[in-house]
């Protein structure tokens, strides 16, 4: 079986264009605000949730101790923040049914 590419945002403005019964120039638009408010509140709050998908949240890693992989040697790795994508319940059980 061979992997699908994942749908462009051309392609998704396309599909929402038709199902929602707007123009493609008004669904980029959309996107691209939607997009723009999630980076904005995730750096302003730490968080951002996009109801039955999931949710974008900054989190702080500490500094730890790595290996060089090229050398074997032990490192210090920074404490860094970096940011994640959490999936919602709600889209996890539509992907993958439970299997009860």
């Amino acid at each position: 079986m061979a992997a699908q590419k994942p749908i462009t945002k051309a392609q998704l403005a396309s599909e929402l264009a038709g199902k929602m019964d707007m123009t493609k120039k008004d669904v980029n638009g959309f996107l691209d605000v939607l997009g723009d408010i999630a980076y904005k509140e995730t750096k302003k709050k730490g968080s951002f949730t996009l109801p039955g998908l999931g949710k974008l949240v900054l989190v702080k890693r500490k500094a730890r101790k790595g290996r060089n992989p090229a050398t074997g040697e032990e490192i210090t790795i920074k404490a860094k923040t970096v940011v994640k994508f959490r999936v919602a319940k709600a889209c996890k059980d539509a992907i993958l049914p439970s299997k009860k």
